[in-house]
């Protein structure tokens, strides 16, 4: 369900629904959620069923519920476009649960951050701290360790034959680590790892180190 690694001294638990517990800050980040996505698309006609946009809460009740978080950053994309009938929804479940929210605002964030501060969440361009910097987009800078999203990563494994399997991860360079995509009907871009990346590919309910040399 879960695999830990350590970046400068720092303890982090990649977990298989795309979340990340920070120990030392007790902090959760969680990437491209896309909430809205199912009704925005059922609005343009897309035949999607009216209960999927529930699984996205209950993943994160789950991981909240495991890590026992004092605060939850999102990296991006929380929301998939403007506001509609979620909202509603979003609100009601930050309320229920609590905690302190910063969103690191991505490039599907277009409610106004008014919005967001209304219900007590903080909306930033990027946090700096403790040496590490939370993005959305991928971004390398000089005395940093970045964590982030937007790409929604994946894995390609070439099976037996002609066989490919396709998997989501969190993709780490020298410098940074990608999360992937937290959110439902979200899709995935493949990345192929060079010497020096770390793979860490969830299969189901499992996370697992991927050897690429």
């Amino acid at each position: 369900m879960t695999h830990s690694i350590t970046i400068n001294q720092n303890e982090f638990i990649l977990h298989c629904t795309g979340a990340v517990y920070w120990v030392q800050k007790r902090l959760l980040l969680i990437s491209d959620v896309h909430l809205g996505k199912v009704s925005h698309f059922r609005k343009h006609g897309v035949a999607l069923p009216g209960q999927a946009m529930f699984k996205n809460y209950q993943k994160m009740d789950t991981v909240i519920g495991l890590f026992q978080p004092e605060g939850i950053c999102f990296l991006g994309d929380l929301f998939h476009s403007s506001l509609n009938k979620e909202w509603d929804l979003f609100s009601g479940w930050v309320a229920k649960t609590g905690l302190p929210i910063v969103l690191v605002a991505g490039n599907h964030d277009i409610i106004h951050p008014g919005k967001y501060e209304a219900i007590n969440i903080q909306v930033v361009s990027e946090w700096a701290t403790n040496g590490f910097l939370l993005t959305h987009h991928p971004e390398e800078r000089e005395g940093f360790f970045t964590l982030c999203g937007h790409i929604h990563p994946a894995v390609e494994l070439k099976g037996a034959g002609r066989q490919f399997l396709k998997l989501p991860c969190f993709f780490r360079t020298g410098s940074q680590m990608i999360l992937p995509a937290f959110g439902e009907f979200t899709g995935t871009f493949v990345l192929t790892p060079q010497q020096g990346n770390a793979v860490y590919a969830i299969t189901g309910d499992m996370v697992s180190e991927i050897n690429i040399s």
